[in-house]
């Protein structure tokens, strides 16, 4: 299933099924792209690392408040929720792991205002590349 408005340019066998992302100051990033209901659970649960120009993009039907919790999450993110337009709504950096065994003791982030699409990369690029609430993602 293809959600209208994301063009995907899969530029290596590893792309297929991602989605190339340009911030508002030319940054391309190449994210995976989750849309069944599994793989928006799962999301980074679990890997060691997120490569350089790489992030995870979750795609949902319609705009909801969508909070995100870091549980069993091992690296660091930033969290951008974006509308139905791709502005975005809402960032959270730096979001630690959750240390907790226990998914009851994770925080829960964001959902403070309505999302249709949420970027995940590694902590800190929305600072390097000076990303605001706001701003308009090209995808």
């Amino acid at each position: 299933m293809l959600v209208t408005g994301c063009r995907e340019k899969p530029t290596a066998v590893e792309d297929i099924g991602a989605t190339e992302i340009t911030f508002p100051n030319s940054t391309k990033i190449m994210a995976e792209t989750m849309r069944r209901k599994e793989d928006l659970e799962r999301g980074m649960m679990f890997r060691e690392a997120l490569p350089a120009g790489r992030g995870m993009l979750f795609v949902y039907r319609s705009e909801a408040n969508l909070a995100y919790w870091m549980y069993q999450t091992k690296i660091p993110l930033d969290i951008i929720w974006m509308d139905r337009r791709h502005r975005i709504v809402e960032i959270s950096a730096n979001t630690p792991p959750c240390p907790s065994k226990s998914p009851k003791d994770c925080p829960a982030y964001g959902g403070h205002e309505k999302a249709q699409f949420v970027l995940e990369v590694n902590a800190g690029v929305a600072a390097k590349d000076h990303l605001r609430v706001g701003d308009v993602l090209d995808f």
